[in-house]
């Protein structure tokens, strides 16, 4: 099977590229780079859709940012994500294409909903402000998705992961993932005999945290019956912590002792957003353990480590 990826220089794209051979040997990922193909071209992604057949696509790029990001441009992520969704999954449908895998965002759901939060929550009360338009932009392109898979030959599905984390993120810069920010901060702290680290807001904000390569597998062997699947699926740890708890558990496995200053007039976001995966589990979900999201918080440290030593600048995350 030959299959379109988009974002194949992000962090689910790089997994995706970096396990496919092993798990998932009959598919053939075709990753342009954006400087070969810009995805919100509508224009070019046809051009691109008319000159390599394929079988599937994996939509997984999409401009995003951290909280203060979005809150200073927030039409800029509605756009550049509405453009993108638009050339890369009406662009599929017009060329033919039968299955495609949409990458959502638990942003989507109701801001300070019930939890945990299942897939027909989806539009049922306001959004978290602080990346309305974000997460509007992924809305619509999930419904655009269930709208073409009315189609006969058409199998578009959006699947819903918590907050990533692993290989390929961006420790110590702005593009950081929440995880991957912590680790940087206490990594940064210990190397530099800090003994304070500030935090955003209240640090009492709930957030479910997910290996990428147990999403990147999971997303390789639903491809070929992606038929199968509903509309929408959470993909999920079924695990939530406090903010404030992670950064204990990361300083704990770290040997940092120091203590966390809160700064609560900065923003932090949904206070909770924990999603429930059962759905997911007729589908051959496993989420994964404690001890594979204690080793895989091991290795972001070590990922981390090896970037800096003693006297490094800390570079902070927003949201963080």
């Amino acid at each position: 099977m030959r299959v379109l990826l988009t974002g194949g220089s992000g962090m689910v794209g790089g997994a995706l590229l970096r396990l496919a051979p092993a798990v998932a040997p009959g598919l053939t990922l075709l990753a342009p780079t954006r400087g070969r193909l810009d995805l919100t071209d509508r224009a070019a992604v046809a051009r691109w859709f008319a000159a390599n057949r394929v079988d599937a696509v994996i939509h997984a790029a999409a401009r995003v940012g951290g909280i203060q990001a979005n809150i200073d441009d927030p039409s800029g992520f509605l756009l550049d994500n509405l453009r993108m969704n638009d050339a890369v999954i009406a662009g599929a449908d017009d060329a033919g294409v039968g299955r495609l895998v949409f990458l959502g965002s638990s942003c989507m759901y109701p801001r300070d909903y019930r939890q945990p939060l299942v897939e027909d929550d989806v539009l049922a009360a306001p959004l978290e402000p602080t990346n309305e338009g974000y997460a509007l932009a992924k809305i619509t392109g999930a419904r655009l998705c269930e709208y073409i898979s009315r189609k006969p030959g058409r199998a578009y599905r959006t699947l819903l992961p918590c907050n990533l984390f692993g290989a390929g993120d961006h420790y110590g810069s702005e593009a950081s993932h929440l995880l991957a920010a912590v680790v940087t901060k206490v990594v940064d702290a210990q190397a530099q005999g800090r003994d304070e680290i500030e935090v955003w807001g209240t640090g009492r904000a709930r957030r479910e945290f997910l290996d990428v390569d147990h999403l990147a597998r999971f997303i390789l062997a639903a491809l070929p019956g992606i038929e199968d699947l509903p509309p929408l699926l959470n993909v999920g740890a079924g695990r939530d912590h406090a903010v404030d708890d992670l950064y204990r558990i990361v300083a704990e496995r770290a040997g940092w002792t120091g203590r966390l200053v809160h700064d609560p007039t900065r923003p932090e976001g949904m206070q909770a957003k924990l999603m429930s995966s059962d759905r997911a589990r007729a589908f051959g979900w496993m989420p994964p353990t404690e001890a594979e999201f204690m080793a895989s918080i091991d290795a972001a440290l070590s990922a981390r480590r090896r970037q800096v030593g003693p006297g490094d600048v800390e570079v902070r995350s927003p949201g963080a």
